[in-house]
């Protein structure tokens, strides 16, 4: 068992491909926050959905990682090993009365779920399952963006925990998951931050404590979309990792570091890390770095 007050901060990537730019400032974000803090930081491959996946992806994206000089302090998760811990999740959440089912399609749920299925007692195994929101409203202190609040059921909607095709999604995962690893530090990108009152609603659904949240500018790539595997951003590789890392620390708004080796230039990042430098918005466009 960790003490209960060391940091414990963690990088969760999906195994859709190599690391790109925007995710190796991800990565960077957490690991220098965790390291600044003397706390622990943990790996955790995101791996619930292998048709999107790729399994060279996982090796590749621990090279990268290694190449930059950011290590783990235990061996890494691979989610497609917890899958009982999320059944087990999913049965408190029903036994509860927090879940229905539901058969609604994607075209038909666009923005705000309507709560169509919410009274309609399915049966159907095939179908989705979605916890079951209130008014309640969830309020956190973004550690960068400053103060949040959502109302559950008029701005998030009942949200799905378990697909029609059988997987789990990642908004229960991820929180059974961070309980489990004790993570109670996360940073990471702005494209998550809708998926914070998510994570945290479903903490309280299942009596965990909740983790803080700091929320980075994600990098915009030149079509001005976010840079993604998706869209085909290009891997990072250590061929210039200086440049790299430096333009990195740039889009996390801190203080250049000496042109060093790469060790040397984390080590320097660790000691003049500052959360509260990492500009207060909700993206960076490529151009500005």
């Amino acid at each position: 068992m960790r003490n209960v007050n060391n940091i414990v901060g963690r990088f969760a990537p999906s195994p859709t491909g190599p690391l790109h730019f925007g995710s190796l400032v991800a990565a960077l974000a957490s690991f220098l926050d965790t390291r600044a803090n003397q706390g622990t930081w943990l790996l955790r491959i995101e791996d619930l959905d292998p048709p999107r996946e790729s399994e060279s992806a996982p090796a590749k994206i621990m090279k990268q990682l290694h190449s930059f000089g950011m290590d783990w302090d235990a061996p890494p998760m691979f989610q497609s090993t917890r899958l009982d811990a999320y059944s087990e999740a999913l049965a408190r959440l029903s036994e509860a009365g927090h879940t229905f089912l539901c058969t609604c399609t994607r075209k038909a749920t666009r923005g705000v779920y309507p709560g169509t299925c919410r009274d309609k007692q399915h049966t159907d195994q095939a179908s989705a399952i979605r916890v079951l929101t209130t008014a309640t409203s969830i309020h956190f202190d973004d550690q960068i963006l400053g103060p949040r609040a959502y109302n559950m059921e008029q701005e998030i909607g009942d949200f799905i925990i378990k697909r029609k095709d059988g997987l789990f999604a990642y908004q229960l995962a991820v929180v059974v998951d961070d309980h489990f690893q004790q993570v109670n530090r996360i940073v990471r990108g702005s494209d998550l931050l809708d998926s914070t009152p998510r994570q945290i609603f479903l903490n309280r659904c299942l009596n965990y404590p909740s983790p803080s949240f700091a929320h980075f500018p994600v990098v915009l790539g030149d079509d001005g979309q976010k840079l993604s595997k998706q869209a085909h951003a290009a891997p990072v590789t250590s061929e210039d990792s200086a440049t790299v890392l430096a333009t990195a620390l740039k889009a996390l708004g801190q203080r250049p570091v000496d042109r060093n080796p790469i060790g040397k230039m984390l080590d320097q990042a660790i000691r003049q890390w500052a959360l509260d430098q990492i500009p207060r918005q909700l993206t960076i466009p490529n151009r500005d770095l």
